[in-house]
């Protein structure tokens, strides 16, 4: 939505500069510092100017429109509505420009709201205030689309193409009308005649047309297209296709060619990472590592470490899965999204405490996030910790009210805790609002609780016959006979979901669902038989890490502590700075490490401020160190900073520090004890 605005804000400002010269619009002090915050990006400011200029001026329409266009940024509709209202009726009726505006915003927050009456009324009322304006039609076509009715849509597209026979918009809705009514052949002409016009730069024709493409099974056509719209912006709808449709339907082209276009371009690391989310996709998880990492070989990026982290969290391997999670974090500290990645693998490798440090972090970034509640009362759940899961289900429950899972968590826990009335009303809940089958459903758990167990028994098996290679919904299924006592039934559907690739079994060995079998032989035997499996097979590893000390030797040379360490397979001597927050160089050993292949420019990741020992802000160039080793440790993908001058010490900061672990000087016997994971 904000980028709407942002582009009726810009239209708004080419059409003051078009009818200044036919309507003289406000220049009072208020008004235009207003105009300059609103421009600048400063809304809150502007808001306040714009305020005190209708207080000074309430006759003028054209604040009031501004106030309104603030107001619809930060989703306050009935205010927003209101103040444009009073801009209709002050803005000068032969100001058709803005009218216009106000009508098209009009227009777009009855949208929002789901009016869409009231909203075709004013993109209407838009149109004939300016009837050569496409942006208008646009508009009204948009919502016709989103109301399905694409016989009108496609008529104000077909008037914008009249109006503008290159608007690529007229043309790429035509298409997308079509591709929705599956009528393919016609939507792939109107993608056509925009990669005519258009196609050198404009990734969108070619997402969309591959998709119509798909549509006709010609998914050779369509790998192609998209290979053309990722090369040309790394178009988002072409990461989609790629990861749904053509790895679902066509995953073997799809490899082939990302394949080619790698030979192509080899430097490029798109193409391995496009590679490794096919095979994600369909589950191959070793081979979507393999290329993942050769992407990450070729640019190192926080993404593509995720994406690695992801693969070995879904084969069970929790420690390379932390590994890779950190990596992520160290090289993009502030996406939240990594320590709650973070959170979920310690969780499921049973490492409680780290788990609920991290979904704590996250909480306190995003406050207003119900997820991250219902994920911490969940970790909290199966700890045992019943009143702290009860308080942030409770929490997750008063942000999102229809997320049923979490007033399904909730009533358990009042059930541990026999407060029997709240449980039954929290399961009443569940069973109002889950009540389409899906593979996230847990309705079948809340009939049960309340007694309905012939409900319980066709609510599952309904989700069973509507996902029946979606090993969770056996999981569930295990889950739920297991608490009907029905045990054989049990750990049939826990077999069926382990030889569907399930491979969490700590979270198994918690899970208090299978608390009456637990300790049976048949359900050890179950867990350990698919443990070996798994190990053997597939080399996973499901091991929860002990703590290990290694010891660094350093030396003492005018006041600094020295350690000795291999960057990219060079020896160098580093000053051990626990106060330094990066790792730096000076240009001199940067310079050296390119000239003799130690670097390379593919690992210049780009510039940035750090803060110097004497309180000054400069500017260093930011490089990737693919290894650095210290001692028997090596960390890989680390970032360094090179400062400009010469004679800058080698330093050792806490970007590879807190990645080290704990961190324990022993002056007398001139080690660095070193204690993690």
């Amino acid at each position: 939505m904000r980028q709407r605005i942002i582009t009726t804000i810009i239209a708004v400002l080419l059409g003051m500069q078009l009818y200044a010269q036919n309507v003289k619009h406000p220049d009072t002090y208020n008004y235009n510092r207003g105009f300059e915050c609103l421009r600048d990006g400063k809304e809150a400011d502007a808001y306040d100017y714009f305020d005190k200029e209708t207080q000074d001026n309430p006759k003028n329409g054209y604040a009031y429109a501004w106030m309104g266009l603030i107001l619809y940024n930060n989703e306050m509709y009935g205010d927003a509505l209101s103040m444009l209202e009073k801009a209709q009726k002050n803005i000068p009726s032969k100001d058709k420009e803005y009218l216009c505006m106000v009508y098209r915003i009009r227009g777009d927050i009855h949208k929002d709201l789901k009016d869409y009456d009231e909203a075709v009324s004013n993109f209407t009322k838009a149109i004939k205030l300016c009837p050569d304006d496409t942006r208008c039609y646009n508009d009204r076509a948009e919502l016709y689309y989103l109301i399905e009715k694409y016989d009108l849509s496609d008529k104000d597209y077909d008037k914008m193409i009249e109006l503008d026979p290159n608007d690529k918009q007229g043309y790429m809705g035509k298409g997308r009308n079509a591709k929705m009514q599956k009528k393919y052949e016609e939507a792939i002409k109107q993608f056509d005649h925009v990669v005519k016009l258009f196609g050198k730069d404009y990734s969108p024709c070619y997402s969309f047309r591959a998709e119509a493409y798909a549509g006709l099974g010609q998914y050779d056509k369509a790998a192609d297209d998209l290979i053309t719209a990722i090369g040309i912006d790394g178009d988002e709808k072409a990461f989609y296709l790629l990861g749904t449709i053509m790895a679902d339907s066509a995953s073997t082209i799809m490899v082939s060619k990302l394949k080619i276009q790698q030979l192509k371009e080899p430097n490029e690391p798109l193409w391995p990472y496009n590679t490794g989310l096919v095979y994600e996709e369909t589950e191959n998880y070793d081979k979507a590592i393999e290329y993942y990492k050769k992407a990450n070989a070729i640019s190192a990026s926080d993404i593509t470490s995720s994406r690695i982290s992801q693969c070995y969290f879904e084969k069970g391997d929790y420690q390379n899965a932390l590994h890779y999670i950190d990596e992520a974090i160290q090289t993009n500290p502030s996406r939240v999204a990594y320590k709650f990645n973070k959170a979920d693998i310690e969780y499921e490798a049973g490492m409680i405490d780290e788990a609920l440090t991290d979904i704590s972090s996250c909480i306190a970034v995003y406050p207003e996030f119900y997820g991250y509640y219902y994920r911490k009362g969940f970790y909290e759940d199966n700890a045992g910790l019943t009143d702290d899961a009860i308080e942030d289900y409770s929490t997750a429950i008063l942000l999102e009210p229809d997320y049923f899972y979490s007033f399904l968590g909730r009533g358990d826990m009042y059930m541990k805790k026999d407060m029997k009335a709240k449980a039954i009303d929290d399961y009443k809940k569940v069973v109002e609002k889950d009540t389409v089958p899906s593979s996230a459903s847990c309705a079948q758990f809340a009939f049960l609780a309340l007694g309905e167990v012939d409900k319980a028994i066709a609510f599952n098996q309904r989700v069973l016959d509507s996902f029946p290679d979606n090993m969770g919904v056996y999981y569930d299924a295990a889950c739920l006979y297991a608490r009907l006592g029905e045990n054989k039934k049990a750990l049939d559907y826990l077999r069926t979901c382990f030889e569907k690739g399930y491979r969490r079994f700590a979270h198994v060995n918690r899970d208090d669902d299978f608390d009456a079998i637990r300790k049976s032989k048949e359900f050890q035997e179950l867990i350990t038989e698919f443990q070996v499996k798994y190990i053997q097979e597939e080399g996973g590893t499901e091991i929860v890490r002990d703590d290990v000390s290694v010891e660094i030797p350093f030396t003492k040379a005018n006041g600094v502590t020295e350690v000795q360490c291999s960057i990219n397979g060079l020896p160098l001597h580093f000053v051990f700075d626990t106060g330094a927050s990066d790792v730096t160089m000076s240009m001199v050993e940067a310079t050296f490490m390119l000239k003799n292949k130690y670097l390379t420019p593919l690992d210049v990741v780009g510039k940035q401020n750090y803060l110097t020992a004497d309180g000054n802000v400069s500017e260093g160039t930011v490089i990737n160190l693919k290894s650095v080793k210290i001692g028997d440790l090596e960390l890989t993908n680390v970032r360094a900073s090179v400062v400009k001058s010469q004679n800058a010490p080698l330093l050792l900061g806490q970007s590879v520090l807190g990645r080290l672990g704990k961190i324990e000087i022993d002056n007398e016997k001139r080690v660095i004890k070193v204690t993690g994971k």
